[in-house]
């Protein structure tokens, strides 16, 4: 689902973009609801919900499970002075909870193109949400869930944050097993 945020765009700077494990659910600007059946092995199942949130300020995934949840925050927080890192793996509960980050630099025309294959990839999947910020067709934030593999009880999400007056492009990947 591709779809235009009516805010203006707050986090314009990727370096003022922030993680934070546990968050509250914030206000939300766009938000898509998933029920996914993961494939445990030997024939058995289970139920995870997850939602996407676009944020003025960024995004949130919410997941919960049997046996627990957990919320993912990338946005800009107001009195957040911690910079976003390139790698956490944590225990959530009985779930393990891998995130990890890298942010790009690439020349204007070459930023304008991935910006575009990159909403048209997230706009199509049925498990995608991307939002365009007013003023510029290549600032956005997009988000695409994924079962993973059959038989690991796991869900996975890649997110991208697009920052055109820079030419910069966050790109986080997460990724929550155990999820039985």
């Amino acid at each position: 689902m591709l779809t235009t945020l009516q805010t203006a765009y707050t986090d314009t700077r990727a370096g003022d973009l922030a993680w934070r494990l546990g968050k509250e659910p914030l206000p939300a600007l766009a938000v898509v609801d998933l029920d996914l059946d993961l494939d445990l092995g030997a024939s058995r199942t289970s139920r995870v919900q997850v939602q996407m949130r676009l944020l003025g300020a960024s995004h949130q995934v919410l997941v919960d499970a049997l046996g627990g949840g957990c919320s993912e925050t990338v946005a800009c927080m107001p009195g957040s002075r911690t910079p976003l890192p390139l790698g956490v793996a944590e225990r959530v509960g009985d779930w393990e909870y891998e995130f990890a980050a890298r942010v790009e630099t690439l020349p204007r025309g070459t930023f304008a193109g991935r910006a575009q294959e990159l909403l048209a990839l997230v706009a199509e999947h049925p498990n995608g949400l991307a939002g365009r910020f007013p003023g510029d067709p290549n600032a956005f934030t997009a988000m695409l869930v994924q079962r993973g593999p059959e038989g690991g009880g796991e869900v996975q999400w890649r997110t991208w944050h697009a920052y055109p007056q820079e030419g910069r492009l966050v790109a986080t990947r997460t990724r929550v097993s155990g999820l039985a």
